[in-house]
């Protein structure tokens, strides 16, 4: 093979360890610099920052609904879903007729709370602006808070709250008879998972919320 003399002065330039034309050598080189630019981009790589992957809601598998009744004990009556466990309110503010309605395979709870007016228009107030500053506390975290007036088949009428965004709280709504008897309730998860990972869970128990609005009676007598 013959090589001119421009290709050997070449080399001696560009590289002084070469003292003469040798194709293995060259072939060393251009394997060298794919090496490096294998090392480089794997090290531009690994040094993107980590981003973990948001904790996830196993998948769920909700039964159809169906519901069954509270107990007499009770000064209020509804239907809440045959697959949750009527609980005793265990919270440091708990009174005689507190409720929660858990759903163990989710973590939901429904927290009700009750409380009696006895004809005082003073107690009615309170227990309103309580119930409006208990919804309030979740603007700092809520995309959005959507109130709104339904009316019961038996004629009653229920406020109702749904809050929007990484909130403990989803749904909540308050009922009274203006005079007698006055009942909260408030939806709640005790997981850490995002709310957009518990949608399906939560509109779930809204329903079941629905229809506990829909079935609550006032017992007789209170």
């Amino acid at each position: 093979m013959i090589v001119d003399d421009f290709s050997v002065r070449k080399l001696i330039v560009d590289n002084k360890t070469i003292d003469k034309w040798n194709p293995c050598g060259q072939l060393s080189i251009v394997n060298y610099l794919i090496f490096a630019c294998c090392v480089l981009f794997n090290f531009m790589s690994c040094s993107r920052d980590y981003q973990p992957k948001p904790k996830g809601y196993n998948r769920l598998t909700l039964p159809e609904a169906s519901y069954q009744s509270l107990p007499d004990s009770l000064p209020y009556q509804f239907e809440f879903s045959k697959y949750a466990k009527l609980l005793k309110d265990t919270s440091s503010i708990r009174e005689r007729y507190f409720v929660e309605i858990y759903y163990p395979e989710i973590k939901a709870n429904i927290h009700i709370t009750y409380k009696k007016i006895n004809n005082s228009k003073k107690l009615l107030k309170e227990f309103l602006d309580d119930a409006y500053v208990l919804t309030a506390k979740h603007q700092i975290k809520a995309n959005a808070i959507d109130e709104t007036i339904v009316k019961t088949p038996s004629g009653k009428t229920a406020v109702i709250a749904e809050i929007e965004g990484e909130v403990p709280s989803q749904f909540q709504f308050t009922m009274t008879d203006s005079s007698k008897n006055f009942l909260r309730g408030a939806l709640y998860f005790n997981t850490a998972v995002a709310n957009d990972s518990l949608r399906p869970a939560i509109d779930y128990v809204k329903k079941d919320m629905i229809h506990l609005i829909n079935t609550l009676e006032w017992k007789k007598g209170n």
